[in-house]
């Protein structure tokens, strides 16, 4: 009989097969993912041991989008052309993890409005993980390991972020439930993209996207605070999603004008 360790390794072998991953490359994205999952479940469970208005709810919540995102992130790693997983990925699937608590603590806390110091911490949150959004690309070129997984990683994390904020800003009644057009926007782009193949093209790199992109998870976080209610919140939701309008219209622009090839 094989023993469990042949067993295992047979497993990843296959699976690897199966999704065109290097059997090297799939065991150091498993470690290194299982690790902050394992992370992400102790501190769920220890804040909410901790804090009387997140119970179970707020743990299963966080676990649940940990996994979803590192499932996803398992499933297009036939994007990433190297045999480690890679600091800068760690970083992104770190930040996957704060988004995962913070969404959480939004959606499963009593009476969040009324927390000045849970609002204020969870800004701190975003303000963190944006910060780390810039070292992410900095370990991958430094490294020498930019790929398109890496990329794509670190765009779906940030658009969940925007997500969960622009929820958050209309939960918070900062703005009307036409905030979270912000975080869907990405969202309906994508799906556009199954009806007009024009729209999956790729797009040249950007400055102004990534500056859009900042700004969006910079007005979002200023919404979290507690002294900035309407007008004034009203007034950066709008402009944020002004922003944004634009900048899709940029790309969308761009995008339709080039001609469908033809296979």
């Amino acid at each position: 009989m094989a023993s469990e360790p042949n067993r295992l390794g047979e497993w990843r072998q296959d699976w690897a097969g199966k999704f065109s991953v290097s059997p090297p490359l799939l065991r150091d994205a498993l470690i290194c993912l299982s690790g902050l999952f394992f992370g992400t479940t102790v501190v769920a469970v220890l804040v909410s041991g901790l804090v009387p208005e997140l119970r179970w709810d707020f743990t299963v919540l966080s676990l649940l989008c940990s996994a979803l995102i590192f499932a996803l992130a398992l499933k297009s790693l036939s994007d990433h052309p190297f045999e480690r997983f890679g600091h800068a990925n760690l970083v992104t699937a770190f930040r996957a993890c704060l988004v995962s608590l913070l969404g959480a603590c939004i959606f499963c806390f009593d009476d969040l409005a009324a927390d000045r110091t849970a609002l204020l911490a969870l800004a701190g949150i975003v303000l963190f993980a944006l910060a780390l959004d810039g070292v992410d690309g900095y370990l991958a070129r430094r490294q020498g390991q930019e790929s398109d997984f890496g990329a794509r990683f670190d765009m779906e994390v940030d658009a969940l972020l925007i997500l969960i904020l622009s929820a958050a800003a209309a939960l918070l009644e900062k703005a009307g439930s036409w905030v979270v057009l912000i975080g869907l926007m990405r969202y309906v782009f994508v799906l556009a993209g199954r009806y007009d193949p024009r729209l999956n093209a790729p797009l040249p790199p950007s400055f102004r996207r990534k500056l859009v992109c900042v700004l969006q998870i910079s007005a979002l976080c200023l919404l979290l605070l507690p002294l900035v209610v309407p007008p004034v919140s009203t007034i950066i939701a709008f402009s944020a999603l002004a922003l944004l309008t634009y900048s899709f219209a940029v790309d969308i622009r761009y995008l339709m004008r080039r001609p469908v090839l033809v296979p």
